[in-house]
């Protein structure tokens, strides 16, 4: 399970690293665009990616058999 975790995390931090590296000159417009959103709407935004992620983690686990414990 730890090696699941840390495998995780990695890959995160990869896509998160590329796309930043992607949209490093146009980091700051990005940034006022996300300035002027409705903060309500990013933390709808929000809840449903990680419910998304979650739903996707618990339904690999299941499907291959994988136990948190």
């Amino acid at each position: 399970m730890l090696e699941i975790l840390i495998i995780s995390i990695g890959l995160v931090l990869v896509i998160e690293g590329t796309f930043y590296f992607l949209l490093a000159y146009k980091l700051k417009i990005l940034i006022n665009i996300i300035k002027t959103i409705n903060p309500q709407i990013i933390q709808t935004i929000s809840l449903i990616v990680a419910l998304i992620g979650f739903c996707l983690i618990y339904f690999t686990m299941r499907y291959y058999g994988l136990t948190i414990i």
